[in-house]
């Protein structure tokens, strides 16, 4: 008898730490508890445990609509989620913004790492020059960085219409913003 409460008492356990685990992974098309195939009203019972709060606020709204962040139960922000569209709680999550270290690839790659990380582990597809900040596409990924131009060397940080190449962004460089974008319209035809 006690072998068996023991027993059931570790299964548990174990099962509850990887329920845990999953609910910060980052794959393709995933992340957390999140997948493409979610609309913006289901996400009041995924994160039932969790406080969201509706950041456009949409008068007599039925269910979420608009851009929401959601904070776990410590107040921690976890994660601002965009839908395809605003105003439609059927729409599809369109953009995500990562903000909480614990979500991260099957590489390692979360908000706390640097360029030289993605570098060592991924192959970039695409360096884009904005006004402010470099955004960097990663080949067979949904994700997308954001590096502040203030971390690149001078003589690029000011020109807004060269290319920038990954050899002219430091290592050490860290990320401004860690978005993932799924293309929420093809999913919703």
């Amino acid at each position: 008898m006690k072998k068996t409460m023991f027993l059931a008492l570790i299964a548990g356990i174990l099962m509850g730490s990887c329920a845990k685990e999953n609910d910060f992974t980052i794959s393709n098309g995933m992340i957390g508890k999140l997948t493409k195939d979610i609309q913006m009203k289901q996400l009041d019972s995924l994160y039932a445990q969790d406080s969201i709060v509706k950041l456009n606020a949409i008068e007599n709204a039925i269910g979420t609509q608009g851009e929401v962040e959601i904070y776990n139960k410590e107040g921690k922000k976890l994660l601002l989620i965009s839908p395809a569209d605003e105003r439609d709680p059927n729409s599809f999550i369109s953009y995500i913004q990562v903000f909480d270290e614990r979500f991260q690839t099957d590489k390692g790659l979360n908000t706390k790492s640097t360029f030289g990380d993605v570098k060592a582990k991924y192959e970039i597809l695409n360096v884009e020059n904005a006004i402010n900040s470099v955004v960097v596409f990663l080949k067979d990924s949904d994700i997308y960085l954001t590096i502040d131009k203030k971390l690149l060397p001078e003589n690029i940080r000011y020109d807004y219409s060269s290319k920038i190449e990954v050899s002219q962004i430091p290592n050490e460089a860290t990320f401004k913003y860690f978005m993932i974008g799924w293309d929420a319209e093809s999913d919703e035809n």
